[in-house]
């Protein structure tokens, strides 16, 4: 018995290995191509994944010869933004729908999960027009009013608020806090990991997102960086060792956001988990 449990967790990892070598096949590939000088050929086969004359220099080419400081800060500003206004308002919602009673809680909880169904596609043009009514065209709060909350974020936060055990709550209320204390003090402490999940999810696609910044923004100062390596492809005619350079660019602070947050999913004994 112990052998065959031997044999099947190997068989385990070598399946996730394969997927995740072939999944992590076009990254590197990726990054490959950024560090290649102009010498070597980027599409022989079989593929070079290791540069033979690895070059900073398409890096330098990209930052210097294209405005890429500005296209990260209005990322981290719309990215950041984004992330926190998530916060709030999926939390606010979050938490009356998980622990307050009143008339129409789950129809309204199965209306507000059912809006992941609709693409975005669909409210696209309606959004652009509310937009443009608003005065939020070529802005950064444009770029940002579309995501400043999400189904999915409420969905998560909601059953994370279920897990608090109702004993935290109770006390709390006998020292005197009101709604909004409970789900500040008691609420939102205990439900950190769930809180930063969303914070992540929610970074990476606001900080990928191209189709609504595309949309919404004429200004070349206020693009982001999914923009901004767009716009390389009709800079250099289809450099890939510049594309690839920029897109290196914008994926390098996705990486460390993740790594740095990943740290406080820490399950509790609670079941919601804090981290101290």
């Amino acid at each position: 018995m112990k052998q065959r449990q031997i044999w099947k967790s190997l068989l385990n990892y070598g399946l996730l290995s394969t997927i995740a070598f072939f999944m992590l096949i076009p990254l590197v590939w990726l990054v490959s191509t950024s560090f290649k000088s102009p010498s070597e050929d980027i599409f022989q086969f079989p593929p070079q994944l290791l540069p033979s004359q690895p070059t900073f220099e398409n890096f330098v080419t990209v930052w210097q010869s294209n405005p890429f400081g500005r296209y990260l800060f209005n990322s981290t500003i719309v990215s950041v933004l984004t992330v926190a206004l998530n916060l709030l308002f999926c939390s606010l919602a979050a938490y009356p729908l998980a622990r307050l009673s009143f008339k129409g809680r789950e129809v309204i909880f199965s209306a507000i999960v059912a809006t992941i169904l609709i693409p975005f596609q669909i409210v696209m043009i309606p959004l652009y027009v509310l937009a443009v009514q608003l005065g939020l065209r070529n802005s950064y709060l444009g770029v940002i009013f579309p995501a400043i909350a999400s189904a999915f974020g409420i969905f998560l936060l909601r059953q994370a608020f279920q897990g608090v055990p109702k004993e935290l709550e109770e006390a709390s209320r006998m020292d005197g806090c009101s709604d909004l204390g409970v789900w500040w003090h008691i609420m939102l402490p205990s439900i950190r990991p769930a809180l930063v999940t969303l914070s992540i999810f929610v970074f990476i696609g606001s900080w990928s997102d191209f189709l609504w910044p595309l949309i919404v923004l004429d200004r070349p100062e206020l693009y982001t960086l999914p923009l901004g390596v767009a716009n390389l492809a009709g800079t250099f005619t289809l450099d890939w060792r510049l594309i690839a350079a920029g897109s290196v660019i914008s994926i390098v602070p996705i990486l460390l956001f993740f790594v740095a947050m990943q740290h406080y999913i820490v399950p509790s004994e609670t079941g919601s988990g804090v981290k101290g």
